[in-house]
């Protein structure tokens, strides 16, 4: 049946659809600051923007793999889809942050159901020997949609209303939903799961509570009491939930995918390079505006050609993944990530724009080499059945990673850089406090702000160092192992039922 279907228009759908999901996760990003002036809130009410968008998608990732199994592709396809749209129109309309946060929530539960749909239809639709180039093509959407979101909110921000960034995605949205559900078509199998109430619950209070802690840690410190209950119950959630999964008939959330070893390999290196990753698309801007007086648009042009090089390598990548692997690929793509991330541990208040594009752009060259090889290779040892639970798994750890990785980067920085400058102004005498060493306490502020991004740059350089070690043991899996046993027993009954008809 899968063999007969046309691929290309259910690629066409989820991918124009995903695209548009992707593009929302940072497209607000150097817009926040004139959306606090607009309505008129501080910077721990408007962060809640980002925050509830990444809390919603990690409470309903872990749900997918129930909802995949539930519900056909077509109707979950239209459902996500109709809820994205639904959400950008409310987000386009608010006159309040209220209604704002209400539309933004609605779009996150959109994309906490694509996300995963996306990575089980491409691994359906598509044989084992393609789909390194399936996957590429899912990167186009995965990568190169949140590094435009910057420069284009930049952008629009300097020239239109923030409102505009909505009214831009909206479109797209609509053309997504209406031209999949032209074309979309059912290609998962169904059944009639029960769903784990319990399991629900805990995974909200464990991914919610997490996702919380480390988001929030990056403006309240690690010391707030706010982020110290909130990363206490999520760990206490997730240990209850790791235990009611391990041992319920039918999971929400199966752990059990941890017993292939190259899965769990590759999520170990995945969940590594995701924060490594963030210190360039967190750090870089705050320098940018911060130390260099570049404007938001600026900061976010420095991020583009990175990105449509990452665009552009990720369907060659795949093409080249399904001929050699994912081993050097990921070797060769991680020793240019460690070089390059070293390099911005070296910045300067009179490092040049040119050098920062040329290195930017190289680090997210290396990126594109192993990202999607490295997430297929631990995918393809999965059994068929465990595909939906490998997928959930993944972009749940993903979006762990990536909260925790902003959160702890940037914490790093900031306590650095605070330890750093009372350091500079003790050496040099200065009362802070007096009105005459203003601009000396400004100067001082940047040299300390500069030695904490250094200095985060420095963890993120270790970071993509270990996961280079990891790269070397990953080895290239053939065939799903329920595959082979499948074609064995084909073979057998292909043979015997010969038998019986020369008898």
């Amino acid at each position: 049946m899968i063999e007969n279907l046309k691929r290309g228009p259910i690629v066409a759908s989820i991918l124009i659809a995903s695209f548009v999901a992707f593009l929302s996760q940072t497209l607000l990003n150097v817009a926040l600051p004139k959306m606090m002036d607009d309505l008129d809130i501080g910077a721990n009410t408007i962060q809640w923007l980002a925050t509830g968008y990444m809390l919603v998608n990690g409470v309903l990732v872990p749900i997918s793999a129930f909802l995949i199994d539930r519900f056909t592709t077509r109707k979950l396809f239209i459902a996500a889809t109709t809820l994205f749209t639904i959400g950008t129109v409310v987000c386009a309309v608010a006159l309040n942050f209220p209604a704002l946060l209400t539309g933004r929530l609605i779009q996150a539960a959109g994309a906490g159901i694509l996300m995963p749909l996306m990575s089980i239809v491409f691994l359906t639709i598509f044989p084992i020997e393609q789909r390194g180039k399936a996957m590429g093509m899912m990167g186009l959407a995965m990568i190169l949609a949140p590094a435009i979101g910057p420069t284009l909110s930049g952008w629009v921000v300097e020239h239109y209303s923030w409102r505009v960034l909505f009214y831009i995605v909206l479109p797209f949205s609509l053309f997504g939903l209406i031209y999949g559900a032209i074309n979309m078509k059912n290609v998962t199998k169904t059944s009639l799961p029960k769903l784990d109430v319990l399991g629900v619950i805990l995974s909200t209070l464990g991914f919610g509570g997490l996702l919380y802690g480390f988001s929030d840690a990056g403006a309240d410190g690690w010391g707030s009491i706010r982020v110290q209950i909130s990363l206490l119950v999520g760990v206490l959630a997730l240990l209850f939930f790791l235990w009611r999964q391990l041992t319920v008939q039918r999971p929400i959330l199966e752990f059990r995918v941890f017993r292939f070893d190259m899965y769990s390999l590759t999520t170990v290196i995945n969940v590594i390079i995701t924060m490594a990753m963030f210190s360039g698309m967190i750090l870089l801007p705050i320098y940018l505006q911060t130390i260099r007086g570049f404007t938001a648009f600026e900061s976010g042009l420095l991020l583009l050609p990175g990105a449509i090089l990452m665009g552009i390598m990720s369907p060659i990548t795949g093409i080249v993944f399904d001929k050699i692997g994912a081993r050097w690929l990921s070797v060769v793509g991680l020793a240019i990530t460690v070089i390059t991330t070293y390099e911005f541990s070296l910045l300067t208040a009179e490092t040049t724009y040119n050098h920062l594009i040329i290195m930017y752009t190289l680090r997210m060259f290396g990126m594109s080499l192993m990202m999607m090889p490295i997430q297929t290779a631990g995918m393809n040892q999965l059994p068929q059945r465990l595909n939906a639970h490998g997928s959930a798994m993944s972009q749940t750890l993903r979006n762990v990673a990536g909260a925790l990785g902003t959160a702890f980067l940037v914490t790093m920085m900031t306590t650095t850089a605070k330890s750093h400058g009372k350091d500079l102004v003790i050496s040099r005498g200065i009362d802070p406090t007096d009105p005459a060493n203003q601009a000396v306490m400004k100067q001082i502020t940047g040299q300390a702000t500069l030695y904490g991004i250094n200095y985060s740059f420095i963890i993120a350089t270790w970071m993509a160092a270990a996961a280079l070690v990891l790269a070397f043991f990953i080895r290239k899996v053939q065939f799903h192992k329920e595959v082979e046993v499948a074609r064995s027993t084909e073979v057998q009954h292909k043979a015997s039922s010969s038998v019986s008809s020369s008898q």
